[in-house]
């Protein structure tokens, strides 16, 4: 018979028990700081009808990324993003929520696009959105960045410092604006724009959209600063001073790793004003590993009240997956998880060994009992040592009779009897 495969498909993570357990320290240390700021950690379905997942302006791009299928006569398909979602969950409950509300996510998403380094078909992602009916503060622009920046701080021993970098969507469309570009010039130099650094030939590739004189001025934003360009109309000063009034704001909230850098401009089509980026300072081959920025009319398709958003997802897959992969990080914390082995010589000797296994981990220390009680004492040692555990406990005919354990400290190899209701104690002492 064949054997079939034991490899995922191309695009999906498995993990090592040592690398999971770093996966989810990581991600609870982020969630605690999201509850600390008042979010609510919502799980919302994996599985949306595809009308929901579907916009008409970019319907051919997201088809490409889904995985769709049909059931009945219902067409769905897997979520690739979660601020989707969370629009139809937020439209669907008005009556039952408080605004602004505040809404986290930590769930896979799946999408179906070519993979390569740090993109994956199947990841995980966090997500911190504010939302508010009619409008929102352009306060909450820092509200966000400033705690996702304590988020990343939270695991800054795995992931080194975090740096956020600032652009502006309406600076972008009052600049297209005053150079007089239509639609298509306008959608086709965002694009560019998002691309620039990774384009030997920008200047050129600008040239052909915008022209010769209009490529030189949108170069000049990058040569002389984007605050050279706040006289030149209303809508231009006015993003400018979005973008300066947020920068004094993170200052008073303590987010010092913040700058403006105008060439950020994110690809998703719904983000209407300022938008956001987070890097690895000590890792900044890894790109973005995060951003978001605020959405107007993401709703709007759910509902005819006006639902104003500011949301941030984090590439958690990507960062943690990726910094493991070339061993960035020190995992040997996350090894020797086991405190004590128990092992038991007999079978007519589990019963004592699992009443002292539940005091064990009653009191939070971590026990693994070896149940294969026929197995010899040089088997059950070696578990010990391969699962490495810091001490083992042995129980046979000897130490049940007289109520004890043998308890041995695997690196120091002292081995001692202990009185069974003392056991707990000694444990935690050492």
């Amino acid at each position: 018979m064949d054997l079939k495969p034991t490899k995922p498909l191309t695009g999906f993570i498995e993990l090592l028990p040592v690398q999971q357990r770093c996966f989810d320290y990581c991600a609870q240390r982020m969630l605690a700081v999201l509850r600390i700021a008042g979010f609510s950690v919502l799980d919302l379905p994996a599985i949306e009808r595809a009308e929901v997942l579907s916009d008409k302006d970019n319907w051919a791009e997201i088809e490409t990324q889904m995985y769709l299928f049909q059931k009945g006569d219902t067409k769905m398909g897997l979520r690739y993003d979660g601020t989707v979602g969370l629009s139809r969950y937020v439209a669907g409950h008005l009556n039952d929520l408080v605004f602004p509300f505040r809404a986290a996510q930590f769930s896979k998403r799946y999408r179906g696009e070519r993979t390569q380094r740090g993109r994956y078909r199947e990841f995980y992602q966090m997500d911190l959105d504010i939302m508010g009916i009619n409008s929102l503060s352009t306060n909450y622009e820092a509200e966000i960045i400033a705690t996702l920046m304590m988020a990343y701080d939270s695991i800054s021993e795995f992931i080194g410092k975090t740096e956020v970098r600032i652009s502006n969507r309406k600076f972008w469309n009052a600049m297209f604006e005053y150079l007089k570009l239509d639609d298509k010039q306008s959608r086709e130099a965002f694009v560019l724009i998002d691309k620039r650094d990774k384009l030997a030939d920008f200047n050129d590739a600008l040239i052909e959209i915008v022209g010769e004189q209009n490529a030189n001025i949108i170069e000049d934003v990058f040569a002389s600063g984007y605050k050279s360009f706040a006289d030149k109309s209303a809508k231009l000063s006015e993003s400018v001073k979005e973008m300066d009034d947020l920068m004094e704001i993170l200052k008073t909230m303590g987010v010092k790793d913040a700058v403006i850098d105008v060439s950020i401009m994110r690809g998703h089509s719904y983000y209407t004003g300022i938008v956001f980026e987070f890097f690895l300072k000590d890792f900044p081959e890894m790109g973005a590993v995060g951003g978001g920025g605020r959405y107007e009319n993401l709703a709007s398709k759910f509902s005819k009240t006006k639902i104003v958003g500011v949301g941030s997802g984090v590439g958690y897959s990507k960062m943690l997956v990726g910094l493991m992969e070339d061993n960035k990080i020190d995992l040997s914390r996350f090894e020797n998880i086991v405190d004590v082995a128990v092992l038991v010589m007999g079978q007519q000797n589990v019963s004592y060994a699992m009443e002292l296994v539940a005091k064990l981990r009653e009191s939070g220390i971590v026990a693994v009992p070896y149940l294969d009680t026929d197995k010899k004492f040089k088997n059950q040692i070696e578990y010990a040592n391969k699962i490495g555990a810091k001490n083992s406990i042995i129980i046979g005919d000897d130490e049940v009779a007289n109520k004890i354990v043998s308890l041995k400290n695997m690196e120091s190899g002292l081995q001692e009897s202990v009185a069974i209701d003392a056991v707990v104690q000694k444990i935690k002492v050492k």
